[in-house]
């Protein structure tokens, strides 16, 4: 059952999603985002990646990394289009390396690199595990890309031979690349696991909601909130689909011959990307108008089969994982951390906690 999308506080209606202004109270606004994994959540602050997890025995495992922007290194990769070329081939990493972590924490056994990926990791001098998380990331591209783009452009071939309309072409090969994409995500949602996913999916939502309307970070408070947010990387993908339909039909190929469509597509495919991710951050910064709202609307709809309503166990794992990406302290409950004798007693349930800012950096699907 869907949720009411407004949370009100001190009288004040706050639209979850919106940027939260907050100067006059003296705090800085803070963007986070978040991606499902295994029996858990990833959550990105600015500074730190908190990984929280759900293990057998039931406690609350929580591992933060720090954060590093490739565009404080490299300026040139933190220009419009460009970044958000590299907000997704790095998001691609970091979720892939994350949801092997998650699964591994999650069943309480580590998967060991083959001798194969071992010798290969040897020669060309990089770690195992980032080779093999490297593998699955480029694997997955190519799937993608190949069902979602190259798979729809081969048909758009076939109806450009009987139809010299180039906008209607393109318009029905957009069509066909969502309608594939909507029946696989549908397909896999039927999968036990992967519904636990798209549970904790709904759980990370909930509680990004829960911070950006200012209210404490409890289950209770996180629990009243949607489970569909407009900066989802679901959105992002319906938004390159509908893009990719108006790039196609500008500045692709409107060849008959399959491979020149082709070509053309996969050279267009990071343009189309970096387009998307500035409509994506200006939608989650953007007035709550009806046209915004209208554009909001397909990447929502979709999300009713990327999430489903959370649990409290699930909704809890979540906090946790945003606390810790927050820097807040202590953020796993001593009934549920595995490190609780080491740790003196703290409540967190008030601990105070930046201002939210809505942004589409970091956020998952």
């Amino acid at each position: 059952m869907k949720q009411d999308n407004t949370a009100k506080k001190g009288g004040v209606l706050k639209t979850p999603g919106k940027t939260t202004d907050k100067k006059d109270e003296g705090q800085s606004c803070v963007s986070v985002g978040g991606q499902a994994v295994m029996e858990g959540v990833m959550m990105m602050g600015p500074e730190k990646i908190a990984l929280a997890v759900r293990r057998p025995d039931g406690k609350i495992e929580l591992r933060l990394k720090p954060r590093k922007y490739l565009s404080k290194k490299y300026p040139i990769l933190g220009w419009p289009i460009i970044r958000g070329v590299v907000n997704f081939v790095t998001q691609l990493y970091v979720g892939m390396k994350t949801l092997t972590e998650s699964a591994e924490i999650s069943t309480g056994e580590a998967e060991e690199p083959s001798e194969f990926e071992k010798k290969l990791a040897k020669t060309l001098h990089i770690k195992a595990d980032s080779l093999v998380i490297g593998l699955a990331v480029a694997l997955a591209l190519v799937m993608a890309i190949g069902l979602f783009f190259l798979l729809p452009t081969a048909i758009e071939a076939l109806f450009k031979r009987f139809i010299p309309s180039r906008t209607v072409t393109n318009l029905l090969g957009g069509v066909v690349r969502m309608a594939l994409f909507l029946t696989y995500v549908w397909l896999v949602s039927r999968m036990k696991e992967i519904h636990r996913v798209f549970m904790y999916h709904g759980a990370e939502h909930k509680s990004i909601f829960c911070f950006e309307s200012g209210k404490p970070l409890t289950v209770a408070n996180a629990q009243t909130f949607t489970t569909y947010h407009p900066r989802c990387g679901t959105s992002f993908i319906v938004i390159v689909f509908v893009i990719s339909i108006l790039v196609f039909t500008v500045l692709g190929s409107d060849s008959s011959n399959v491979f020149a469509r082709m070509g053309s597509r996969l050279l267009l495919l990071p343009l189309t990307a970096g387009v998307s991710y500035e409509i994506l951050k200006w939608l989650g910064r953007a007035e709550d108008t009806p046209l915004v709202r209208a554009l909001k609307w397909p990447g929502l709809m979709v999300q009713h089969i990327t999430t489903a309503e959370p649990t409290d166990d699930m909704v809890e794992v979540a906090l946790c994982s945003l606390k810790g990406a927050l820097g807040m302290p202590n953020p796993v409950p001593k009934a549920f951390d595995p490190n609780a004798s080491a740790q003196p007693d703290a409540g967190t349930e008030n601990a105070a906690q930046p201002a939210a800012g809505a942004s589409a950096e970091g956020e998952g699907a």
